[in-house]
């Protein structure tokens, strides 16, 4: 709690590990142990970057992002990193990358992602996971990254669709779902943020 690394979800126990420094590699994202390099080539959530000596000025970070399903729920859709920094004229702002991506989806065009799709089926408020991945990893760095902004990243995992609480009480009930409602969810997970002080 002291060093402020810690994550939530909105319900399942998905496991996540991020990390931010100057040295990871593409390679580092398919290792077995995200958490012995992380802690060896950088800082994890909620810790300070801090360029080492050697590093050109201006470098951008990388970061060091992993992410595995609940063994007991839904697999994963993707990853994503959301970076808010403090302009020149001191206004916030925020902008969300898509970093991974399920089932060999690519980033597109304006940053457009195709969904992942729905397996959900209303009737049963059943789901398969014939769509989206058990485990998500990857080495993204901020291609925006400017030295001289103050800037936090933080991450998001999002799973596949599943059925709602109230979809289920529905079913439990043999009612109706309200037409007007959502009737499915995609359950997340929240990082604590790095921050960069220039």
């Amino acid at each position: 709690m002291k060093r402020k690394e810690g994550y939530a979800t909105t319900g399942p126990r998905m496991t996540v590990w991020f990390f931010g420094g100057w040295n990871f590699e593409a390679k580092d994202a398919q290792k077995r142990a995200p958490g012995r390099i992380g802690y060896s080539k950088g800082v994890p959530m909620g810790g300070d970057l801090v360029p080492p000596a050697e590093t050109r000025s201006g470098t951008a970070p990388a970061f060091l992002i992993s992410a595995i399903k609940d063994p007991n729920h839904a697999n994963l859709d993707r990853i994503q990193i959301i970076k808010g920094w403090v302009d020149q004229k001191g206004m916030t702002h925020e902008k969300i990358f898509d970093v991974a991506l399920s089932d060999g989806r690519k980033v597109g065009q304006d940053d457009f992602v195709k969904p992942v799709g729905n397996t959900v089926n209303l009737k049963t408020a059943t789901w398969t996971d014939t769509i989206g991945d058990a485990q998500l990893s990857t080495v993204w760095s901020d291609p925006d990254f400017g030295a001289a902004l103050s800037t936090f990243y933080y991450v998001r995992v999002l799973r596949i669709p599943t059925p709602r609480n109230s979809l289920y009480d529905a079913r439990a009930l043999n009612r109706h779902h309200p037409d007007d409602y959502p009737a499915t969810i995609q359950e997340r997970a929240y990082t604590s943020s790095i921050w960069y002080t220039p």
